[in-house]
C-alpha cells in the first residue's frame, strides 16, 4: 500500500492543529479523584517485646525482605529444589500470567487518552446525475481520528490510573505467591528431614527389640523366663513394628507433596542426607551431654537467625499488604472516573486527505479535503444512573480500605505468632534435649540394675520406651523450632529476593 500520509503534506498541515489541541487538552486535563493518603496501620506500633541478638555487624540492619533466600537457607540441595518449584509450579505460572493479563488491559486503558490515527484509501465508480450520465471516479485517501474523548475532567486518566494500580496488585500478589511457595519448599523439605531421622530411630529401635526379644525367647525356652515376661517383650516389638509404619507412611506422603510443589520428581540427590546412627545419636553413649550435642548437631543444618525489626512498619514490605495498597489505590481512582462521568463528554472526529479522479493522480493533482466534526454528549436525567455510580465508587472504596485494614491485622498477627512460636519453640526443643539426657542416663542405670538382678525386664522396657519417647518428641520439636524459623521469615515478606546479584534483575523485571 502506498504511503500517502508522507506524500500529501497538505494533508498533514490540516490535521496536525486537531491533533496538537487535543493533546493539549489531554495533558491539562484535571483529576476528580480523591487526594489519597495511605491509612494509618489498624495495629499496635511494635510486633511484640521479643529482643533478637543479631549476629554481625551489619546483621540488625537487614530487613527479612531484604535478605536473598539463598543467604537464609544456605543448604545446597534444599536451594536447588527451591529452583525447582520457581521454575515449574503451577500456582506461580498462574499468578505470573495473571500479571501479564492485566498488563496487557492497562495498555489498552492507557491507549484512550491518546488519539487513534487511522488511515485509509477509498473509492467509487457511478453515474454522474446530469445527461448523458457518464460514469465518474472518485478516489480518496487521508488520515482519521475517530471519537476521541477530550479528557477535560479526566474521566479516562482515572480509569487508567485504576488499571495501573492494578496491574501493580497483581505484581504484588505474584512476589506473595513466590515467598509462600519458598517457604512451602522449605518446610516440606524440613519435614522430610525429620521423616528421615524418625524413620532411621524406628528401625533401629525395631532392629535392637527384635534381637532382645530373641534373647527373651531362649531363656523362656530355657525356663529361666516366664511367660508374661516374653510376651510384654513382643508387645513392644510390634509397638516398635507400628512406629516403623508410620514413619513410612509419613515420608510418603511428604514426598510426594514437595514432588507437588516442585512440579515433578523429586531426585534422590535432592532429598535430605540418611541420618547415621551410633551410640552417642541415640542417647545411649557414656557420656549424656556428648551424647545430646552429637544428636542434636547431626540433626538440622544451621539456618540463619533473621534480626528483626520490631517496628510494625517492616510489615509494609509484605507484598500482600502492598496489593492491598494497590487494590485501594485503583477504587480511588474509580471515585475520581465516577464522578467525570457525570459532566459532559466532548468528543472528537476529524479527517483529512486528498481526493482525486483517478488513483494515479491522488498525490499529484489530489484536492485537499477535511471535515472537523465535534460532539458533545451532556447528561440530562438518567434516573440517578450517574450518582448511583458515584456512590457504588466510594462504597468500593471503603471495602477496600476494611480489606487493607484485615490485610495488616492478620500480617500483624501471623508476624507476632511467628516471633513467640520462634521463641517458644527453642526453648521447648532445648528442655526436650534435657529431657532426653535425663532418659538416656534412666536407661543406662536400668540396664545395670537389670543385669545386676536388682530390677525387672518390666522396668527396663519402660526406660527403653521412654528414651525412645524422647528422641521422637525431640525430632518434633525440632522440626516445630526450624519451621518456626521459617515462618518468621515467611511473615516479615522475605523469601522474594533470590540473591543479592538478582535483586535489581527482580526488580527491573517487575517494572516493565
Amino acid at each position: 500500500m502506498t504511503d500517502f500520509t508522507l506524500t500529501s503534506r497538505s494533508s498533514l498541515r490540516l490535521v496536525r492543529p486537531a491533533i496538537a489541541i487535543a493533546a493539549l487538552m489531554s495533558v491539562a486535563a484535571c483529576s476528580m479523584a480523591p487526594v489519597y493518603q495511605r491509612p494509618e496501620l489498624p495495629v499496635p506500633a511494635q510486633l511484640s517485646a521479643e529482643t533478637t541478638t543479631a549476629t554481625g555487624d551489619n546483621a540488625s540492619r537487614i530487613a527479612a525482605a531484604e535478605l536473598p533466600w539463598t543467604n537464609y537457607f544456605p543448604d545446597a540441595r534444599l536451594q536447588g529444589l527451591i529452583r525447582q518449584a520457581l521454575d515449574n509450579n503451577r500456582d506461580l505460572r498462574v499468578a505470573v500470567l495473571n500479571v501479564e493479563q492485566l498488563r496487557a488491559a492497562y495498555q489498552v486503558q492507557n491507549a484512550d487518552r491518546f488519539p487513534t490515527l487511522n488511515g485509509s484509501i477509498s473509492g467509487t465508480r457511478a453515474p454522474s446525475n446530469a445527461s448523458p450520465y457518464p460514469l465518474t471516479t472518485t478516489v480518496t485517501g487521508g488520515v482519521t481520528v475517530a471519537a476521541y474523548e477530550l479528557d477535560l475532567f479526566g474521566r479516562v486518566k482515572s480509569l487508567s490510573e485504576a488499571a495501573s494500580a492494578q496491574v501493580l496488585a497483581s505484581e504484588q500478589a505474584r512476589k506473595s505467591a513466590h515467598i509462600s511457595l519458598v517457604a512451602a519448599v522449605a518446610n516440606s523439605y524440613y519435614a522430610l528431614w525429620a521423616d528421615r531421622w524418625q524413620l532411621a530411630l524406628s528401625e533401629q529401635t525395631l532392629q535392637s527389640r527384635q534381637d532382645a526379644l530373641k534373647l527373651l525367647q531362649l531363656k523362656f525356652d530355657q525356663g529361666v523366663l516366664n511367660e508374661l515376661d516374653l510376651r510384654t517383650a513382643q508387645s513392644v516389638v510390634e509397638a516398635a513394628r507400628i512406629t516403623r509404619a508410620q514413619a513410612q507412611r509419613q515420608w510418603a506422603q511428604d514426598l510426594q507433596s514437595l514432588s507437588i510443589l516442585v512440579g515433578g520428581p523429586v531426585k534422590n540427590e535432592s532429598l535430605p542426607p540418611v541420618p547415621e546412627l551410633n551410640a552417642q545419636t541415640l542417647g545411649r553413649s557414656a557420656d549424656s551431654q556428648a551424647a545430646a550435642q552429637a544428636m542434636l548437631a547431626t540433626l538440622w543444618p544451621d539456618l540463619s537467625e533473621l534480626p528483626v525489626g520490631l517496628s510494625s512498619d517492616v510489615l509494609l514490605q509484605r507484598p500482600d499488604i502492598a496489593q492491598a495498597e494497590q487494590q485501594l489505590v485503583a477504587a480511588n481512582a474509580n471515585i475520581g472516573a465516577a464522578r467525570a462521568a457525570r459532566f459532559p463528554r466532548i468528543s472528537l472526529t476529524a479527517s483529512a486527505g486528498v481526493v482525486s479522479d483517478s488513483l494515479s493522480g491522488l498525490f499529484s493533482d489530489g484536492r485537499n479535503a477535511w471535515s472537523f466534526s465535534p460532539s458533545v454528549t451532556l447528561p440530562i436525567f438518567d434516573a440517578g444512573r450517574a450518582k448511583a455510580g458515584v456512590d457504588s465508587a466510594f462504597v468500593k472504596r471503603d471495602i477496600a480500605v476494611a480489606q487493607y485494614d484485615k490485610a495488616v491485622q492478620t500480617a500483624f498477627k501471623e508476624a507476632s505468632d511467628a516471633l513467640v512460636a520462634r521463641r517458644t519453640y527453642a526453648e521447648q526443643a532445648q528442655a526436650q534435649l534435657s529431657q532426653g539426657q535425663a532418659e538416656a542416663a534412666r536407661l543406662r542405670l536400668s540396664t545395670l540394675r537389670y543385669d545386676s538382678g536388682v530390677s525387672s525386664q518390666l522396668d527396663l522396657l519402660d526406660a527403653q520406651r521412654s528414651l525412645f519417647s524422647a528422641q521422637q518428641a525431640l525430632i518434633a520439636a525440632q522440626l516445630a523450632r526450624q519451621q518456626a524459623h521459617i515462618g518468621v521469615y515467611k511473615a516479615l515478606g522475605g523469601g522474594w529476593v533470590e540473591s543479592e546479584s538478582s535483586q535489581g534483575t527482580e526488580q527491573a523485571s517487575a517494572s516493565r
